[in-house]
């Protein structure tokens, strides 16, 4: 939709007034909770994304944000609700895979995280951060040339992706090759990333 709005304020402000006119748009109500994401106003981005849901239940994004929603204030099995809903409205979209992959990651099942990234990475061959994920998923579980292989994909993809440099360090690790595991430590924080102080130790160096 096209906005005269000049900051985040008065585009909340221009949906509220479109939704009042037209209550059962799904999009306007779904703009609206991106917009109060974007302020961190978290309750009223999850009341937004749940109206934009009752008036299109078959939303994926929607889903997608308030599992977002419920990652942000640790309820990892809320997020792996909304994010099953919301693969099961589009079965191509690849964000709700990626997001079950990464929540199973999180609760410590790594062979059920592996099936929904790869099936994220099938859907979309391009998923930088589905790439990683998987990459980190594959070095829990001792696949190190997979785990590589996902990385390498992911920095050819996105060269600047701290991420993945991070998970190339841990995999060095792995490995026991500190000397390689520092180099990606090095090109990790370059980009951005902020290494774990344990990992800076036990490579022998310290954050900046």
């Amino acid at each position: 939709m096209t906005t005269q709005a000049k900051n985040v304020d008065e585009y909340i402000a221009e949906l509220r007034s479109q939704i009042e006119t037209n209550p059962q748009c799904a999009s306007h109500h779904y703009n609206l909770g991106v917009a109060y994401l974007h302020k961190r106003m978290w309750q009223e981005a999850e009341k937004a994304f749940r109206e934009a849901v009752d008036n299109s239940p078959r939303m994926a994004e929607a889903y997608v944000q308030l599992g977002g929603i419920c990652l942000q204030r640790g309820d990892i099995d809320g997020c792996l609700n909304m994010n099953k809903i919301a693969k099961d409205c589009r079965p191509q979209f690849a964000v709700p895979f990626a997001n079950l992959g990464f929540c199973y990651l999180q609760k410590g099942d790594v062979d059920r995280a592996i099936v929904y990234l790869k099936k994220a990475v099938n859907r979309d061959p391009d998923y930088v951060q589905a790439l990683s994920t998987l990459g980190s998923a594959y070095i829990m579980d001792k696949q190190f040339d997979e785990a590589e292989a996902q990385l390498r994909k992911a920095l050819d993809l996105a060269p600047s992706f701290g991420p993945a440099w991070n998970n190339l360090c841990l995999l060095e690790l792995e490995r026991g090759d500190k000397a390689k595991a520092r180099e990606h430590a090095d090109k990790a924080r370059e980009n951005g990333f902020a290494v774990a102080d344990e990992i800076m130790k036990e490579l022998g160096a310290e954050q900046a």
